[in-house]
C-alpha cells in the first residue's frame, strides 16, 4: 500500500483590511443601518397591504352593475343572486383576514432579533434540503447474483500450537479494537499514548471512522461478531460523505470503498454496498481533468480536485491513478452504471499508448498534458500498487483479462532488467531507477512484491513459474534480513545496500516502523505457496516483536527508531494495522480453507474481493468479455 508523504493542510484564508482602516465598525453607524432596515420592513408591508387591497378587494360600482344586472335578467336567475352576493362578501373577508395576518406576521418578525430571524431562515434552509434529498434520494442499486462465496470463516489450522498462536493474533486485534473504540471512536485513527483520536490530511477535516471501515473485514473473519456489529451501527448512523473535506482519492479508494465492499461479501448486509456506491459517486468528479487522469485529492462535496504539491511539476502518482481497477470493476458490477469500468480502462488505454523509458513505467503522469514528470520508477512508494493492480486484474476476471496479463507481464521484465540486483552478501532486492540511475536502496513497501511475484508465476510466460516463486522466496529472505539485522526484529521503513551496509538503515529518518504489513503479507502469499515452516516462524518473530514493543495500555503505536532499545513511540496506531497487519499474520496461522485464493483476490489495503466468474455476462460499458 502507498502512503505518499503527508503536508499540512494550507492555512485557513483570513481577510486583510485597508492601510488605515478601522478593525471594527463604527457603532453608530450600525444602528443607522439597523433603523434603515426596520424602516423599510415596515414600508414594504404597508405597500403590499395597499396594492392588495387595490388589486384584490371587490370595486363598489362594479359590485353595483352585477347586482343592477341581476336584476333586470329574466326571472329564472332570481334564485342565484342572494348566493352569489355571500360568496362575494365570503371572498372580500377572507382576503381582509389573510392581509391582517400577513400584517400580523411581519410586525411579528420585526419584534425578533437579527439571531432569531438567521436561525428561521437556517431552519427553512434545512427543511427545504432535506425535501429535495428525499426527492432525489438513491435510487436502488439492481440485483445482481452474488459472486460464489467460499470460506469466509472458521480456517482452523488444525494443531493446537498454531491454533494458540493465531489465538494470540486475535487477542492482539481486539486489544487494538477495544482501544480505538474506548478512546477514539468516529476518529480516523487513533492516539495510543495520548488516548485520543487522530487523523492526517489524507481524509480531509472530517471524522469519517477510517479504522472502523478498515477493519470490519478483519473483525468478520476473526470470529468478531459483537465487535463488527459495533462497526456496523456506527456506519449506519453516522456515516456521512457529503463533507466539506478533501480526501486522497487512492487511500479513500483503497480503505473505504475497498472496506465497504468487502464487508458487504463477507456478510451479505445491504448498508455496506450503499454506502461503498455513495462515496464512489463523490470520487467521480475527480476524472474531470483533460486527459482522464484522475486528481490525486477530491473535495467531496463541491467536486473540486488537485494534485500533491510535493509531486513532479503538478502530476498525478502512478501508484494512485493505477490502483482504482479492483474496486471500480466491482462498482460497475453491483450498480449496473458502465462509468466506473470505463474510468479505469480509460486510463489504461491511454497508458498503452505512452512510450516508457527502458520500459519503465515513471511514477509522475501530469493530468493536464498527458505527459510524464520526473523519470523516477519505483517498486515501493509511489509506483507499488500499480503492478499488483494489474495481475490482479486478470485473476479478480477469472482469467480473462488477458490485456492486463501481458501489461503486467511486460512491466515485470523491465522490472527485473533494470531494477532487480543481488547485493555482495547474495541478497536480492529491488532498487529505484532516478535519471537513468539505479539507486541501491529498498523501501518496506516495496516487500509486497515478493508476494506479488509468488501470486503471478501461475501463467507466467514462458514457463517461468518456478523462477518467479524462487524470486519471491528471495525477496522474502531479503526482508526478513531487514528485520533480523535491527535491535527490535521489526523492520526500518527503507534500506540500503553499499558501502558495506546490507539490508540496513542508515538515515535517521528511515528507521523507523510504523506497524507496516507488506513483509508479513510476503510471508502470507509464500506460506500459501509453498507451505515452507520458515514463514510461519518468521511470521511469529514479528508477532512477538510487535507484541514487545509496540503495545502500549491504549492500542499499538509505531517506534522511531528499530535499532534503539529504548525505541520511542510515533503515537499512532494506524488503521491499516487493523486492515492489513493483523490480518496477514491470523490468515499466516490459518488453514488455507479461509479465503481462497482461487476465490478471493486481496486489494491493496488487505480487502478480499470475490473472482467474479463472469461467463457470458458483459460488464456494462465494456466490450464483449474475452
Amino acid at each position: 500500500m502507498t502512503t505518499p508523504a503527508l503536508l499540512p493542510l494550507s492555512g485557513r484564508r483570513i481577510p486583510t483590511l485597508s492601510p488605515g482602516a478601522s478593525s471594527f465598525p463604527h457603532h453608530r453607524a450600525t444602528l443607522r443601518l439597523s433603523e434603515k432596515f426596520i424602516l423599510l420592513l415596515i414600508l414594504s408591508a404597508f405597500i403590499t397591504l395597499c396594492f392588495g387591497a387595490f388589486f384584490f378587494l371587490p370595486d363598489n360600482s362594479k359590485h353595483k352593475l352585477l347586482f343592477h344586472a341581476s336584476f333586470s335578467s329574466s326571472g329564472k336567475h332570481d334564485g342565484n343572486k342572494w348566493a352569489f352576493m355571500e360568496e362575494e362578501e365570503s371572498l372580500r373577508d377572507k382576503i381582509r383576514a389573510d392581509h391582517e395576518r400577513a400584517l400580523q406576521e411581519a410586525k411579528e418578525k420585526l419584534r425578533k432579533s437579527k439571531e432569531e430571524l438567521k436561525a428561521e431562515i437556517q431552519t427553512e434552509k434545512t427543511k427545504v434540503v432535506e425535501d429535495l434529498k428525499k426527492k432525489d434520494g438513491p435510487k436502488p442499486l439492481p440485483p445482481v447474483p452474488m459472486p460464489k462465496l467460499v470460506g469466509v470463516s472458521d480456517g482452523d489450522p488444525g494443531d493446537s500450537d498454531t491454533k494458540e498462536k493465531r489465538d494470540k493474533i486475535r487477542e492482539m486485534m481486539k486489544h487494538a479494537w477495544d482501544s480505538y473504540r474506548q478512546y477514539g471512536w468516529g476518529h480516523n485513527e487513533l492516539k495510543p499514548i495520548a488516548k485520543k483520536g487522530h487523523s492526517t490530511n489524507i481524509f480531509g477535516n472530517s471524522q469519517m471512522g477510517a479504522t472502523i471501515v478498515d477493519a470490519l473485514d478483519t473483525l468478520y473473519i476473526m470470529g468478531l461478531h459483537d465487535e463488527f456489529k459495533d462497526g456496523q451501527e456506527w456506519i449506519e448512523q453516522n456515516l456521512d460523505f457529503s463533507v466539506n473535506a478533501e480526501v486522497s482519492v487512492f487511500e479513500v479508494n483503497i480503505r473505504f470503498i475497498g472496506g465497504l465492499l468487502a464487508a458487504y461479501y463477507l456478510s451479505g448486509q445491504e448498508v455496506f454496498k450503499v454506502k461503498a456506491v455513495q462515496l464512489a459517486e463523490k470520487l467521480l468528479p475527480a476524472f474531470n481533468t483533460p486527459t482522464g487522469i484522475p486528481w490525486a485529492m477530491v473535495n467531496l462535496k463541491s467536486g473540486v480536485g488537485r494534485n500533491w504539491g510535493w509531486a513532479s511539476a503538478g502530476s498525478s502518482i502512478l501508484a494512485e491513478f493505477g490502483t482504482l481497477h479492483m474496486e471500480f470493476v466491482h462498482l460497475t458490477y453491483l450498480t449496473g452504471n458502465p462509468a466506473y469500468y470505463q474510468k479505469v480502462m480509460h486510463i489504461r488505454k491511454l497508458l498503452a499508448k505512452m512510450d516508457r523509458p527502458n520500459g519503465l513505467y515513471p511514477n509522475y503522469l501530469n493530468p493536464r498534458t498527458g505527459r510524464w514528470g520526473q523519470h523516477h520508477t519505483s517498486v515501493g512508494g509511489l509506483g507499488d500498487s500499480f503492478y499488483e493492480y494489474l495481475l490482479k486484474a486478470w485473476l479478480m476476471s477469472d482469467k480473462t483479462d488477458t490485456e492486463a496479463r501481458k501489461t503486467y507481464d511486460d512491466a515485470i521484465e523491465a522490472i527485473e532488467r533494470h531494477l532487480i540486483r543481488k547485493s555482495n552478501g547474495g541478497l536480492t532486492f529491488i532498487g529505484e531507477w532516478k535519471n537513468g540511475h539505479l539507486e541501491r536502496k529498498m523501501g518496506h513497501l516495496t516487500c509486497f512484491a515478493g508476494g506479488m511475484f509468488a501470486l503471478g508465476a501461475d501463467g507466467s510466460p514462458d514457463d517461468k513459474a518456478g523462477h518467479y516463486l524462487q524470486l519471491g522466496a528471495e525477496i522474502a529472505h531479503t526482508c526478513h534480513e531487514s528485520y533480523d539485522r535491527t535491535v527490535l526484529k521489526l523492520g526500518p521503513e527503507a534500506f540500503k545496500f553499499d558501502s558495506g551496509l546490507e539490508a540496513v538503515a542508515v538515515r535517521q529518518n528511515e528507521k523507523y516502523y510504523i506497524l507496516r504489513p507488506e513483509v508479513i503479507e510476503t510471508y502470507w502469499y509464500m506460506w500459501r505457496f509453498t507451505h515452507d515452516p520458515k514463514y510461519r516462524q518468521w511470521g511469529w518473530e514479528a508477532v512477538q516483536a510487535i507484541d514487545k514493543y509496540c503495545r502500549v495500555s491504549g492500542g499499538f503505536s509505531g517506534v522511531k527508531d528499530v535499532y534503539s532499545s529504548n525505541p520511542t513511540y510515533d503515537d499512532v496506531q494506524q488503521s491499516f494495522f487493523l486492515a492489513e497487519t493483523l490480518k496477514y499474520l491470523y490468515l499466516l496461522f490459518s488453514s488455507d480453507e479461509l479465503l481462497p485464493l482461487e476465490n478471493w483476490v486481496f486489494n491493496t489495503e488487505a480487502h478480499p474481493l470475490p473472482v467474479l466468474h463472469l461467463g457470458n455476462i458483459t460488464l456494462p460499458g465494456s466490450e464483449t468479455q474475452r
